[in-house]
C-alpha cells in the first residue's frame, strides 16, 4: 500500500465521468464495484439521473437491499415496466424474460430507445443466492443480446449496471458465472447462444473507486 493510499480516503465522485461511463455501455453491460458504500450510491444515482436525463431512454432502478429471492425480484420488477401480469419464474409467457421483453409505451410519448438497468447493491442476492443471482444475469443480457441481434420489432436497447463490493467483481472475474457466460442448459450450446449468436454476454469490470476525489485521513 502507497503512502498515499495510507493517508488519504475517499470522500465522493469527481464529476463529468458520466459521458465515459455511458460510452461504456454502448457495446457492454457493466459490474462496477467499490468496497466503500458511499461511493457505491454516488456513482449509482448519478449515472442513473445522467442516463434518464437522456433523449428516448428509460432507467430502471432495482434496490438490491430488499432482493434477496425471486418474488422480492419480481416486485421490483412489475413496479418498473408495463407489461403482463409477472408470474414468480424467469422462463414462460409470464415470467420475467417475458416482461423485459415488453416495450408498451407509457400515454402518448413514444416507445423508449433504450432501457438502463441499474441494479444497487447486486452482491446482496448474490451473496444469498448465487444460483438465483446468475439466473437473473442471464436473462437480463439475454433479452438484451436477442433484442438486438434476434429481434425484427422496434429495436430497444438494453443495458445494464450491477453495483455492489468486491464480491460482485470476484464474481464478474469467474469464468463460470454469468458475467462470463450464458447459463448452460443441458444442451451443447447454451439457449441465448443459439437465439443470438454470442457465444458469452458482453460484460465489463469498472472499478469505481477509480472516479474518487481523496482527503487526507484523520
Amino acid at each position: 500500500m502507497s503512502a498515499f493510499a495510507r493517508q488519504s480516503a475517499p470522500s465522493g465522485i469527481g464529476s463529468g465521468w458520466q459521458p465515459d461511463v455511458m460510452r461504456l455501455l454502448d457495446e457492454h453491460h457493466l459490474a462496477a464495484w467499490s468496497n466503500h458504500a458511499r461511493l457505491r450510491l454516488d456513482f449509482a444515482t448519478s449515472l442513473g439521473r445522467f442516463l434518464a436525463a437522456q433523449t428516448d431512454t428509460e432507467v430502471c432502478n432495482f434496490y438490491g437491499r430488499y432482493i434477496t429471492n425471486l418474488d422480492s425480484f419480481c416486485h421490483q420488477l412489475e413496479r418498473l415496466l408495463t407489461g403482463p401480469t409477472l408470474d414468480r419464474r424467469i422462463d414462460g409467457p409470464r415470467g420475467v424474460t417475458s416482461l423485459l421483453r415488453a416495450h408498451e409505451p407509457v400515454g402518448p410519448a413514444p416507445p423508449s430507445r433504450f432501457r438502463f438497468y441499474i441494479w444497487h447493491d447486486a452482491d446482496v442476492l448474490l451473496d444469498s443466492d448465487r444460483g438465483l443471482f446468475g439466473r437473473l444475469v442471464d436473462a437480463i443480457a439475454g433479452v438484451a443480446a436477442e433484442a438486438e441481434y434476434a429481434s425484427d420489432d422496434l429495436l430497444l436497447i438494453h443495458r445494464s449496471v450491477f453495483v455492489g463490493t468486491e464480491a460482485l467483481d470476484a464474481y464478474a472475474g469467474d469464468v463460470t458465472g454469468q458475467f462470463s457466460r450464458w447459463m448452460p442448459d443441458g444442451f451443447d450450446q447454451p439457449f441465448w447462444e443459439v437465439v443470438t449468436g454470442l457465444p458469452a454476454p458482453r460484460f465489463l469490470r469498472f472499478a469505481v473507486d477509480t472516479l474518487s476525489v481523496m482527503h487526507p485521513s484523520r
